[in-house]
């Protein structure tokens, strides 16, 4: 009985040894993903809301310059899945680098209209945060819909559920005080 414990202990601290030189090894090369979505805002309020669409085949880039002379260090492109997904593998060690992820564009013509404040995301890039996981994901970035494709009606609604005061002639949004 006393073997068969000693011999459990050794397998458990072996699986353990080999999870933990793994884990090293993965930091080692870098094998991070960087996982993110796009989306088209087709309310034009700058914010995701249920009405919100994915963008399939929107073009991204992750981009990693160095702190002090801004000169690029590592940089990947992507493109968004139908569920406007994208995954961006990363190689190597980026903590001392100040990285985003940008939208380069969208496919769909009539979505796609840059907004400043989800233009792009930035995202730690390092092993040496504390954080085990090997994914980082990033705010969601979004296109807007051409102004004449908003379906207006459906938008002051949403935007009322949501808590927000509507002026259905205008369109401007108001936050209730």
């Amino acid at each position: 009985m006393e073997k068969t414990s000693i011999a459990a202990l050794v397998v458990s601290l072996t699986i353990c040894l080999i999870s933990f030189l793994l884990s090293l090894s993965h930091a080692k090369h870098g094998l991070l993903d960087v996982i993110g979505k796009v989306y088209c805002d087709t309310c034009r309020v700058e914010f995701e809301t249920k009405l919100s669409e994915p963008i399939n085949e929107a073009k991204v880039h992750l981009e990693c310059k160095n702190r002090t002379d801004e000169r690029i260090v590592y940089s990947k492109d992507a493109v968004s899945d139908k569920l406007g997904m994208y995954s961006i593998p990363v190689e190597g060690d980026h903590e001392d680098e100040l990285c985003e992820v940008s939208l380069i564009e969208s496919p769909r013509n009539n979505c796609n209209e840059m907004m400043e404040s989800w233009r792009k995301a930035r995202v730690m890039l390092t092993r040496r945060d504390g954080v085990t996981d090997l994914t980082r994901q990033t705010n969601n970035l979004g296109f807007k819909i051409k102004p004449e494709d908003v379906d207006t009606k459906a938008c002051v609604k949403v935007l009322e559920e949501m808590g927000f005061v509507v002026d259905g002639k205008t369109g401007i949004v108001e936050i209730p005080s």
